[in-house]
């Protein structure tokens, strides 16, 4: 982990909190460079952890409270019921960060990156999400009462949060599962399809709803010199469950496993290309690689 370092190779935290437990944790974290962080429960209020490599950290309950978490990396990071209230994560990379039951009020999440994150049941009422990225994330019960959007971008995110007429929407954009919930008037209206779209974009959003019954699975294949399309490198699919999506690969095992292939592609971090293709090339390719590893001893 690379952190935030001096010329000594030391990590170096900006601010420390008044909390002396949690101060002497993060002293401790710092000395140690492969060590992940591992604060739960622990008060961070005020913290600057600017620029740090929590990738992977354990900060279930956590408070960081006005914390300063610019830039940030919580890739993977564990932050189930964590208080971030009013902390700054301009930045933030909160890939497949799991943040579930967490209070995001009034957090400034401006251009954060929350691909695949986990946000069920978190309280983001009056949160900044301008210009972030919320590919793929699990929007489930989510808070966004007041809540500023502007400019955030969506990809198969399941959205299905809580928005009231103080929700700003302008230039939201791309694709979604549904159904939202809407509160006004003292009651809470559930609004999907169609009628989801109207709300979105006629508050300045370019929001398609994808069609529940349109979701089933897509296949791709992972072509590149030597691997065309009719002989590629490997199969991987994408299929849906209520509304969250599942990546697999057909592997030398005989059967369809787990992959991080398409999440990191979109993410930039694979160049291997792949191109859409039919279910019966698909299993053209399961069948053709059946054979031939059958055939081994």
């Amino acid at each position: 982990m690379s952190g935030i370092r001096d010329e000594g190779g030391r990590r170096v935290v900006r601010a420390l909190p008044k909390d002396a437990e949690a101060a002497a944790a993060l002293r401790e974290w710092a000395g140690l460079p492969d060590a992940l962080l591992g604060v739960p429960g622990l008060d961070l209020s005020a913290a600057d952890l600017s620029g740090a490599d929590l990738g992977g950290g354990m900060l279930a309950e956590t408070v960081l409270r006005d914390a300063v978490l610019v830039g940030t990396d919580f890739y993977r990071a564990h932050l189930e019921g964590a208080v971030l209230d009013g902390a700054d994560l301009t930045g933030a990379g909160l890939v497949k960060a799991v943040l579930d039951d967490a209070s995001l009020r009034r957090t400034k999440l401006d251009g954060a990156d929350l691909g695949s994150a986990e946000l069920s049941d978190t309280d983001a009422r009056q949160a900044s999400l301008r210009g972030a990225g919320l590919h793929g994330a699990a929007l489930l019960g989510t808070l966004f009462q007041g809540t500023d959007l502007t400019g955030a971008s969506l990809k198969e995110t399941s959205f299905g949060a809580v928005v009231d007429e103080h929700t700003v929407v302008q230039g939201l954009s791309g694709s979604v599962y549904g159904p939202m919930t809407v509160e006004g008037d003292g009651r809470r209206d559930e609004v999907g399809g169609r009628a989801m779209e109207l709300w979105l974009n006629g508050r300045g959003a370019d929001v398609r709803v994808i069609d529940p019954d349109a979701r089933g699975i897509t296949y791709y294949a992972k072509i590149g010199d030597g691997y065309p399309r009719t002989s590629p490198r490997g199969v991987v699919r994408r299929r849906f469950l209520d509304g969250v999506s599942y990546d697999e690969a057909f592997t030398r095992n005989l059967r369809w496993e787990a992959t991080e292939y398409l999440r990191l592609y979109e993410l930039g971090h694979n160049e291997v290309d792949h191109v859409e293709i039919t279910e019966a090339e698909a299993d053209a390719f399961v069948a053709a690689v059946t054979a031939k590893l059958g055939e081994q001893p």
